[in-house]
């Protein structure tokens, strides 16, 4: 079971009662929340948010080969993931990525998580642009697509 969505910043936020909701069931013993937030300090330099700039399609197209490659190499049959990510400016301490996962056992749950953020990281388009004090910004260096079929 999968969840995947691309949220507009400019439109709404990113809920952890939308994952806790989706993902919840008597059948799965363990549950994991991941947040990724926007934290202020990178590099030594005062962050004061982040523009997230996202290829709708090929990220939702990535979230969905992650989640087939990790039934291929993780055998985790029972289970429930959910991902959305932010698109558009965020501010401290805000969520700019959610992965909830439930599975029957907290290893599972662990590895899986652990495999989802680490694949989105490497392979999704998702372009990070920090803001800094004094009106300053830089995009960030981020990994090359790998996959052209992505």
């Amino acid at each position: 079971m999968l969840h995947t969505k691309i949220i507009d910043s400019n439109k709404d936020k990113i809920l952890i009662s939308k994952a806790d909701e989706f993902i919840k069931s008597s059948s799965f013993g363990a549950s994991i929340y991941f947040l990724g937030t926007v934290r202020n300090i990178n590099q030594n330099k005062k962050v004061t948010g982040i523009t997230y700039d996202v290829h709708d399609e090929m990220v939702l197209k990535s979230f969905t080969e992650i989640y087939s490659e990790a039934n291929q190499k993780l055998g985790i049959e029972e289970k429930a993931v959910f991902i959305e990510h932010i698109k558009g400016y965020v501010g401290l301490g805000d969520i700019s990525i959610i992965i909830a996962i439930a599975c029957a056992h907290r290893d599972q749950a662990y590895v899986l998580s652990r495999f989802i953020i680490e694949e989105i990281k490497k392979r999704s388009p998702i372009w990070k642009k920090e803001h800094y004090e004094k009106d300053e910004s830089s995009w960030l260096k981020g990994n090359p697509v790998l996959n052209e079929k992505i």
